[in-house]
C-alpha cells in the first residue's frame, strides 16, 4: 500500500509498504478520507511523534476491509469512523469511564500508525458505524466535531445556561467554527466570534452568523471584493461585549496568552473561560489578569479530547432507535446523530481537497500559511 512515513522531524516520505493483517480484536480499515489536523503540522516539522518511523493522521473514516480474531463478522464491510484514542482500561480514569483522560493511552497517528495511508489497523471497539446520511469526508471530521461538542457540553451543562446567554468563541480554525456550528444547532444564537482572517469571517457568515458578530483582528487589507463586502465597523469585541454585560462563556480555541487574557476581559462576573486550544507556547498570566479572575470570581475550565464510551449504540441505529435524550449519549454518538438528522454541515469548512500523494503539499500549506485555509481534506 501507499503511505506517508514520518521518519523523523522534518523527514516525511511517500512509500510503498506492506499491508499488515489485523491482530486479535482489530480491524483493517480501507481509508477513504482523512483530515489534516493542526497538530499534524508541528508533529511533522517541529516536535516529531512519540516514535519513528510512524504513519501519522488521526482524523479519518473508511470501510472495514478485514477483521481479526474475536471481532464480530457484522463489522465486515461496514463504513465507520474511528475514535483515535486507545485507553489502557486499567487506570482510575478508565475505571470511571472517562477514557479521554486515560493516563496510559495509545493513540492512532501519534503513538501507533495512523491514517495517511491506504489502510490502517485499529481496535474494533474504537469503531463507530456510519449512517447512510454521512459522507466519508464528514465522517473524517467526527474527531474534531466531537472535540468541539465535548467543550460545549462541559461549559453549557456545568453552568446550566439558558439559550439567550451571550457566548464568545475565540479562534476560528476548524474547532472554533465547529463549536459555533454546534452552538447554533443547540439553540444558542447570541454568539460573538473572534478570529484573525477574513476567510474565517466568510465561513462563519456562511454558517449563518451575523457578520456584525464576527470580529477579525490583526488582518491586513484585502484585495478580495467578497472579503471587502464582509467588513463593517464592528472591530472591537471588548467594547461590544462590555456593552452587553459581558459573555457568560468564552471558548478559547487558540492556546495563546493574549486570547486567554481577552477572555478574562470580556467575561461577565462569575463567567467561565473554557480552555480548548492546544498551547502554542508557554502560557502565563499577568498580575492584572489574575486579579480580574479573582475579583470577578471567574471559572477556568480545561477540556480535552472527547467522550467515547464503547457502548453498543456505536452500531448504527435507525430513526426509531435513536430517540434517547442527548444527555445520555457520548460526544461521538451525539455528533453522529446530528449528522444523520442533517442539522449540521461540517463539509462547509473544507477549503482544500487533496489526493493522498499530495499530502505534503497540504502540510506545507498549513505550516507556511501560503494560502488561507480551514479544513484540508485528503481523499484516498
Amino acid at each position: 500500500m501507499k503511505a506517508w512515513i514520518l521518519n523523523g522531524i522534518g523527514d516525511i516520505s511517500y512509500e510503498d509498504i506492506s499491508v499488515m493483517p489485523p491482530d486479535e480484536g482489530e480491524v483493517l480499515i480501507r481509508v477513504r478520507a482523512a483530515g489534516i489536523c493542526g497538530s499534524d503540522v508541528p508533529r511533522t516539522y517541529d516536535t516529531g511523534a512519540h516514535k519513528h518511523p510512524l504513519i501519522i493522521g488521526h482524523e479519518f473514516s473508511g470501510e472495514v476491509a478485514d477483521i481479526g480474531r474475536g471481532v464480530s463478522k457484522e463489522w465486515d464491510g461496514k463504513c465507520a469512523g474511528v475514535f483515535p484514542l486507545i485507553p489502557c482500561c486499567k487506570c482510575d480514569q478508565c475505571r470511571l469511564g472517562s477514557y479521554e483522560m486515560c493516563r496510559h493511552y495509545d493513540y492512532v497517528g501519534s503513538r501507533r500508525d495512523g491514517a495517511f495511508a491506504q489502510f490502517v489497523r485499529v481496535p474494533a471497539k474504537n469503531l463507530i458505524e456510519l449512517p447512510p446520511e454521512a459522507s466519508f469526508e464528514e465522517a473524517a471530521m467526527l474527531e474534531p466535531m466531537a472535540v468541539a461538542v465535548h467543550a460545549i457540553r462541559k461549559g453549557t451543562d456545568e453552568f446550566s445556561l439558558d439559550k439567550n446567554a451571550l457566548i464568545a468563541v475565540c479562534g476560528l480554525g476548524t474547532i472554533g467554527l465547529l463549536a459555533a456550528m454546534f452552538l447554533q444547532e443547540a439553540g444558542y444564537d447570541n454568539l460573538c466570534l473572534i478570529g484573525n482572517k477574513m476567510l474565517q469571517k466568510k465561513l462563519a457568515v456562511d454558517l449563518g452568523i451575523d457578520k456584525s458578530r464576527v470580529f477579525i483582528q490583526h488582518t491586513g487589507q484585502s484585495a478580495n471584493p467578497e472579503s471587502d463586502a464582509l467588513k463593517d465597523e464592528a472591530t472591537d469585541p471588548v467594547s461590544c461585549l462590555a456593552r452587553e454585560g459581558g459573555a457568560a462563556l468564552f471558548f478559547e480555541c487558540v492556546g495563546k496568552n493574549e486570547c486567554l487574557s481577552l477572555g478574562v476581559d470580556v467575561l461577565r462576573p462569575a463567567g467561565c473561560l473554557v480552555c480548548v486550544g492546544n498551547p502554542a507556547s508557554n502560557m502565563t498570566l499577568e498580575r492584572n489578569v489574575y486579579w480580574k479572575i479573582l475579583r470577578s470570581q471567574l471559572t477556568l475550565m480545561g477540556t480535552w479530547n472527547s467522550s467515547f464510551t464503547y457502548r453498543e449504540e456505536h452500531k448504527y441505529q435507525s430513526d426509531d432507535n435513536r430517540k434517547a435524550n442527548t444527555a445520555d449519549i457520548d460526544d461521538w454518538q451525539y455528533v453522529l446523530r446530528k449528522l444523520a438528522e442533517g442539522s449540521i454541515h461540517p463539509s462547509k469548512l473544507i477549503t482544500h481537497r487533496l489526493q493522498l500523494a499530495e499530502l505534503e503539499r497540504g502540510l506545507l500549506l498549513m505550516r507556511d500559511k501560503t494560502e488561507e485555509y480551514c479544513k484540508v481534506m485528503v481523499q484516498i
